[in-house]
């Protein structure tokens, strides 16, 4: 039987061979084939999902509530968050056409993008950002309009840098608060300007607030972009469980917006994913309605370790603000003469500690590091403690 011919172009397509693979997950490859590894990278809690929340799913489980609901969520669970929503944001969703719930915080970025961007669209996205961002824009046929920001200014973005960087393509701005990797948070002024900024250049907003609720200080200073004024009808936010409720391996979260918006996303939901996991939904719904005391004996454990890292880091010589929300510290590696990914392969391979080169989350990250204090403390103070010998080494062979 004659060879059938080589095939000698990619079966995979320009735009996925374009996408890097996650900068991220190459650490946890490493971590995986090593003993004795302390990780600050990985982004999830420690905690174990709180028993009542795990006992409610197997409950529903054991009372065979183990079909499909309806492509946008069970009822129950979106009046639920419709409830929530109101009474954290003062803003009233619909339960029955402004709320979806979603496979995760991440499949609701990549609906939202999708639904919102044309072939050609720019989206706007402050950096440093989530890795997951960039990707997901190109693979929607846009392009990514990277927002530097700086230390210096405690990594908010300007209206300035917004305003220089707009053009008549860009379509959007994906606004991450507080944010991944950096732990800033946006206040009440920054965020009213960006508001401005969004109506005087018609743009839609991705209000990413999955950390919302891991606020540091005033809890209630928080403020969601959708409850600004002229926000609601140009906002498609975007939340979940995996980080407030340690709820990381059950998949579920959920987006809120305009009935318009939010349709065009159930569409694109119905046909890549038909629905959210029947058993985590369940399980949602009881973090809402009995998760509010586990949330808060978390937080106070991660403020604590939150000192003690940033605390740590600034005593060792690596420059660090207060992270104000999430569960991340961005520290300056620039003292050591290193870039994010030599001084993090280092770290690894010499004293065993996995943080994340800050160069992952975009340009602006190149010189920083990021350390995730949902750890314990004892692998807080050995981290510090590994993380001084190894900077002291290369401060002094510098």
């Amino acid at each position: 039987m004659p060879e059938s011919p080589i095939n000698r172009h990619s079966r995979v397509s320009s735009r996925v061979n374009n996408i890097p693979f996650s900068g991220i997950r190459r650490f946890f490859d490493l971590i995986a084939s090593s003993d004795d590894i302390i990780s600050l990278g990985v982004g999830e809690p420690d905690f174990i999902t709180p028993w009542n929340i795990r006992e409610a799913a197997i409950y529903s489980i054991e009372r065979g509530h183990t079909h499909y609901t309806s492509n946008n969520g069970s009822l129950d669970l979106r009046r639920e968050i419709s409830k929530h929503l109101k009474n954290r944001t003062g803003n009233l969703y619909d339960p029955t056409t402004e709320i979806l719930v979603t496979v995760g915080v991440s499949e609701g970025l990549d609906l939202a993008v999708r639904a919102l961007t044309e072939i050609g669209d720019e989206v706007m996205v402050p950096e440093p950002s989530f890795v997951a961002y960039g990707p997901i824009v190109h693979m929607a046929g846009g392009s990514v309009i990277g927002i530097s920001t700086s230390m210096e200014n405690k990594f908010i973005p300007t209206i300035t840098d917004l305003e220089n960087n707009v053009t008549d393509k860009t379509r959007a701005i994906l606004i991450n608060n507080p944010n991944n990797p950096t732990g800033a948070v946006i206040n009440r002024e920054g965020l009213s300007k960006i508001a401005e900024f969004v109506i005087d250049n018609d743009l839609i907003v991705i209000a990413d607030e999955i950390y919302d609720r891991l606020i540091y200080g005033n809890k209630d200073s928080f403020v969601h972009f959708a409850s600004l004024p002229g926000m609601f009808e140009r906002t498609v936010t975007l939340n979940g469980f995996s980080k407030s409720y340690a709820m990381t391996g059950w998949r579920i979260g959920y987006a809120t917006g305009p009935e318009e918006i939010i349709a065009g996303m159930t569409k694109l939901h119905q046909y890549t994913m038909m629905s959210a996991p029947t058993v985590a939904q369940y399980a949602a719904k009881e973090a809402l309605v009995n998760g509010e005391n586990s949330l808060n004996e978390m937080l106070d454990a991660y403020s604590m370790r939150r000192r003690l890292l940033v605390n740590g880091l600034n005593n060792i010589g690596l420059d660090c603000v207060d992270p104000d929300g999430a569960f991340y510290a961005f520290p300056s590696i620039k003292s050591t003469g290193l870039s994010s990914e030599s001084f993090a392969e280092k770290l690894l391979m010499e004293e065993q500690v996995a943080v994340v080169p800050g160069n992952v989350f975009g340009p602006s990250g190149e010189g920083f590091i990021r350390c995730c204090y949902a750890a314990s403390v004892e692998d807080i103070k050995e981290a510090i403690l590994r993380i001084g010998r190894f900077v002291e080494r290369e401060t002094n062979s510098s």
